[in-house]
C-alpha cells in the first residue's frame, strides 16, 4: 500500500504564470521525491504602478512516501 503526502508551495514569474508553475514545480523536485501530480489552488497578480510586475501560484503537490 502507497502512502501519500500533500504540500503547498507559492511560486512566482515576472514572465507568466505558466513560467510560476513550471519553476515552483522544478524547484520542488530539487528536495521532494515521487512528486505525481499537482493542482492549482489560486493564482494572483502583483501589480506596480498599475502594471503587472508578477504572476504567483500557490499550488499543491502530491508526492509518495518511501517505504
Amino acid at each position: 500500500m502507497a502512502i501519500a503526502r500533500v504540500s503547498e508551495i507559492i511560486s512566482a514569474s515576472d514572465k507568466r504564470f505558466d513560467d510560476a508553475i513550471r519553476s515552483g514545480i522544478e524547484r520542488a523536485n530539487d528536495t521532494l521525491e515521487n512528486i505525481e501530480g499537482a493542482w492549482i489552488e489560486s493564482q494572483k497578480l502583483e501589480l506596480r504602478d498599475g502594471k503587472i510586475a508578477e504572476y504567483r501560484v500557490v499550488m499543491k503537490l502530491s508526492f509518495v512516501l518511501n517505504s
